[in-house]
């Protein structure tokens, strides 16, 4: 039946997506720790993709060059967060980690409990999965003080913290699905099964990437 059907569906991208993420997680944190040339060339590389998958998304639209310039200067705001000072590899790291507790949190907790939906052109976004997202990057503030990365004193300051990068992303994740909907697609493309594209991924990302720089460079 179709029930079924769907079930079966379902179960087949999330196994998808957990293969994908074993393999790309722990690449990625090697690339990023490594840094030098080869950090570059991973930067340069999703560049591309991302542009590439942007241009097909939102070509002939008015916001087709804006877009071009933000992808790039989201991704300037990458590099010059690894490179700016000897802390700045710990820093990026936590961003990274809080981005995907987001997106993880949003998705197990959206498709397990389901519920109202936040947005009307993202039927996947709900408010079970808003939750969810906060709750599960909230995680990393125990960890930041077991590892002694803040103290017990800063831990109000690290837990607004957690919640500001967390909304960014996800304002992120709403503002590029706004643009797939009026590209009439679902996703920005297929390089990595059960999760899309590459813009799909660091949909929020390349927004809190940007933020962090600059909060990071007026301190």
């Amino acid at each position: 039946n179709k029930k079924k059907l769907w079930t079966d569906m379902n179960n087949n991208e999330l196994k998808k997506r957990i293969i994908s993420s074993i393999i790309l997680i722990p690449a990625i944190f090697f690339l990023i720790i490594k840094g030098s040339l080869l950090f570059n060339l991973f930067l340069l590389v999703i560049l591309l993709i991302s542009s590439f998958e942007w241009h097909k998304m939102s070509k002939n639209r008015s916001y087709y060059i804006p877009g071009f310039i933000f992808l790039i200067f989201s991704f300037y705001s990458i590099y010059q967060l690894r490179v700016y000072d000897d802390n700045s590899l710990n820093k990026l790291l936590i961003i990274l980690v809080i981005c995907i507790l987001t997106d993880l949190g949003g998705y197990i907790f959206g498709k397990t409990l389901k519920g109202p939906k936040l947005i009307s052109y993202s039927p996947n976004k709900t408010y079970s999965g808003l939750v969810g997202s906060y709750l599960l990057s909230l995680c990393v503030v125990p960890f930041l003080i077991y590892f002694n990365q803040i103290t017990e004193n800063e831990k109000i300051i690290a837990i607004f913290f957690v919640i500001l990068i967390s909304t960014i992303s996800q304002i992120g994740d709403i503002t590029i699905s706004y643009f797939k909907r009026k590209s009439n697609i679902k996703d920005s493309g297929k390089l990595i099964p059960g999760h899309g594209g590459i813009l799909d991924r660091i949909d929020g990302m390349v927004f809190v990437f940007p933020f962090s720089y600059f909060i990071m460079s007026n301190n």
